[in-house]
């Protein structure tokens, strides 16, 4: 039998459901994701440090759990909510089940409650914090903990302490790998493509990176506030003008429009799952693309030297963004796609080329 557990929202609603992976307390930013697949890689991406994630679909975990698609080693968000988990998985790569997998990583889950009206609250009313309990008692004292409630440090959470080479088959092309939270499918397309890829952790500065001679540098998604880091936003600052083919993606997009004088703000409910439509404002063709971000660049603020390249097709906001004065290009959609769609894989050859053309 499965131990009540209530889901207790800023706007002070709540709902009631069951546990199932870990059990306890667990304050954090909730917000809702709408992949009907993928949901190995939701868990394990660490764009979702410090947050509760709502799954959208009902049914989560029939297909079990496989490590190789893992984004991460292990889960970074706080807590995960779904209407139904499945106990018997089937699929001949599964090694595992989910609510034992939460359990391992000490991960609070709830199950049995109406995601889909819990969904509309968040796009109604916004993202806010919540905090996931055991009893709905207190109520006011859980209401000022979950107002209090902030991300911080949250880049500096997930990203790697330390240096790693991996080497593609033949080798090619020495890319380092700025890691604010990487997807680990990010290392997989440059591998695939033949890269030497240099993971490198966040607070590298910018000579640091230029010492190791690469031939570009991807800047990575990660989680949190994009203006936070002041310090990371100066050295990519001083990066770019190196003359170093740069790639950003979602963070990485931020963080480099940032550098450049741009401006970012944080979105009503912001845009997570595989379906959201893109426009190539160049070609006009629109892709559908999987992404996962709260905030997004202000397109007004973009300074001359840069021009939309990319917009979302639902509600205008900024995805894609072109620079004159740098090889440099970015999106905040995720062209690496883990568990798709892959439409826009071919940004890593964009990428590649460029990287050709100024060596």
């Amino acid at each position: 039998m499965h131990q009540s557990g209530y889901i207790v929202l800023e706007n002070g609603r709540i709902f009631k459901g069951k546990y199932f992976g870990a059990t306890g307390e667990v304050v954090g930013e909730i917000v809702f994701t709408t992949g009907m697949t993928g949901y190995l890689e939701t868990l394990t991406d660490p764009s979702y440090y410090g947050q509760i994630v709502v799954q959208t679909f009902p049914l989560i975990g029939n297909y079990g759990i496989i490590p190789s698609d893992f984004e991460s080693s292990s889960p970074k968000l706080k807590a995960y909510i779904v209407r139904e988990w499945c106990q018997v998985p089937s699929n001949f790569r599964s090694e595992g089940e989910l609510d034992t997998f939460l359990k391992t990583h000490n991960i609070v889950g709830v199950c049995g409650i109406d995601t889909r009206e819990l969904t509309k609250i968040i796009r109604e009313v916004g993202v806010m914090n919540a905090k996931i309990a055991t009893t709905p008692d207190a109520l006011d004292k859980v209401l000022a903990e979950i107002k209090n409630y902030r991300i911080i440090d949250a880049v500096q959470s997930v990203s790697t302490k330390e240096i790693s080479i991996a080497k593609g088959v033949p080798t090619g092309h020495k890319v380092v790998l700025w890691d604010f939270g990487a997807k680990e499918n990010i290392r997989r397309e440059l591998l695939k493509r033949g890269c030497e890829v240099i993971t490198v952790p966040a607070d590298t500065t910018a000579q640091e990176i230029l010492d190791l001679t690469p031939d570009g540098v991807i800047l990575s998604n990660g989680p949190g506030d994009p203006a936070d880091n002041k310090e990371i936003i100066v050295e990519l600052a001083k990066l770019s003008q190196s003359g170093v083919p740069i790639f950003g993606i979602c963070l990485g997009h931020q963080l480099l429009a940032l550098a450049q004088g741009a401006e970012t703000v944080k979105l009503k409910y912001g845009h997570r799952g595989a379906n959201q439509p893109v426009k190539d404002l160049k070609t006009g063709r629109v892709y559908i693309t999987s992404q996962n971000h709260g905030y997004a660049v202000v397109p007004d603020s973009l300074p001359a030297h840069a021009h939309l390249s990319h917009l979302n097709a639902n509600d205008g906001t900024c995805e894609g963004i072109a620079y004159q004065n740098m090889p440099a290009f970015s999106t905040q959609f995720h062209p690496e796609a883990a568990a798709g769609p892959l439409d826009t894989g071919f940004l890593f050859d964009q990428f590649i080329d460029l990287v050709r053309r100024v060596k």
